[in-house]
């Protein structure tokens, strides 16, 4: 057992005290002591400490009712800032956070490039603008998290499954990224962190247990399970493209399976339609909102295929909660009530099925939420080594 010796117990002093404003800012030293059950002159000495390392100030704004002169103190939210990226296949998504949690800039711009190489100067290019965006010194960045498709290996920060952007497959992408943008970078499955997006500002929200089932181009889950993210032995938890389409004929739900059997029923004789060639899901769907019928038996079949694929995971898993996400996922004016009926008819204890509040900014939100955990520990740690 470790010695509580006062190097120690001024840090954990430090460390509650900190805690404690984060949660309860505007707040007097004596509301902290009451609070922490610490006396008032520690609080004031690890007050004084915070205050110096620029993780604390006084308060701007005090609360409402009489302070009888007492100073209240707020945590100084642009003390470290958070980077939040989601590199998808045509787009690269980012945004910087300050310590609170709080948007200081965000953008969205279309990527052009053929290799790793290009990759990396676009995300670099885009730290540049959000920085500037921000109005804060680029020092402040505590570090980085990407999403990224396919899987990630956690130690080397290794790509598999990555196949809708050119040159990430098989490549130790973190490192190279880490030298490019001269902060610790984290690594993780886009999908993975629309879950933890959804967690945080989303319909899941207070849901210990629960799935987002991302629909699109591809098909991919996030697993939370008792309030974590859920990764598997290799990372590669929820990687649904490689399981039940391979084993069950006509599961495939993705855009391009839709659109092969939109092709097929509008070419079947004596089919009333108005659908053509491409067969884009998003006309599929318009189509199927204003009744035609072929249109209406492709996202009937749709929500059959999505049902199949949720089946095995409440029955295993026993989540509460099914967010759907992804291009198709969100119709959710024509593909909850079908899901549910299936669910309910095939499960004993059928999952409770959602479409997404957050949209496409799931990824970012997730990416950030990941971040803003990590630097609200990293910056009491640079206080310990000051």
């Amino acid at each position: 057992m470790a010695r509580a010796t006062p190097r120690l117990l001024k840090e954990l002093n430090e460390r509650t005290v900190l805690e404690t404003i984060r949660d309860g800012s505007p707040i007097s030293r004596a509301e902290i002591s009451r609070r922490v059950g610490i006396s008032k002159p520690t609080v004031s000495l690890a007050l004084q400490s915070l205050v110096d390392a620029g993780l604390v100030r006084r308060a701007e704004e005090e609360p409402g009712g009489p302070s009888y002169g007492a100073v209240f103190f707020e945590p100084v939210a642009e003390a470290a800032l958070v980077l939040g990226l989601d590199l998808g296949g045509r787009f690269l998504r980012g945004a910087i956070c300050d310590l609170r949690g709080e948007i200081r800039a965000r953008q969205d711009v279309e990527i052009h490039v053929a290799d790793s190489d290009g990759v990396v100067g676009e995300i670099v290019s885009l730290r540049g603008s959000l920085v500037e965006g921000a109005g804060l010194e680029a020092r402040l960045l505590d570090g980085a998290v990407v999403g990224v498709p396919g899987v990630v290996e956690a130690e080397e920060g290794r790509i598999s499954l990555a196949t809708n952007v050119a040159g990430l497959e098989g490549l130790e992408f973190r490192p190279k990224l880490e030298q490019a943008l001269g902060v610790s970078v984290t690594l993780e499955n886009d999908i993975n962190l629309a879950a933890l997006g959804e967690q945080r500002l989303g319909v899941a929200q207070g849901v210990e247990n629960f799935v987002f089932l991302s629909v699109g181009t591809g098909l991919g889950a996030g697993l939370v399970l008792h309030g974590e993210l859920h990764r598997g032995q290799h990372g590669a938890a929820g990687e649904l493209d490689n399981a039940l389409p391979t084993l069950v004929p006509d599961a495939d739900p993705s855009a391009g399976a839709v659109a092969a059997l939109a092709a097929r029923l509008a070419g079947e004789p004596r089919a009333e339609t108005s659908l053509a060639p491409p067969y884009d899901p998003r006309a599929i769907f318009d189509a199927a909102r204003r009744g035609d019928p072929v249109a209406r038996a492709v996202v009937a079949e749709l929500a059959r295929r999505i049902a199949l694929h949720v089946a095995p995971i409440g029955a295993v898993a026993d989540v509460e909660l099914v967010v759907l996400g992804g291009g198709l996922g969100r119709n959710g004016d024509l593909l909850l009530e079908p899901i549910r009926a299936l669910l309910a008819e095939w499960l004993p204890y059928p999952p409770r099925v959602e479409v997404s509040t957050v949209g496409e900014a799931a990824v970012l939100a997730g990416a950030l939420s990941v971040g803003l955990r990590s630097a609200l520990d990293n910056v009491f740690v640079e206080l310990r080594r000051t």
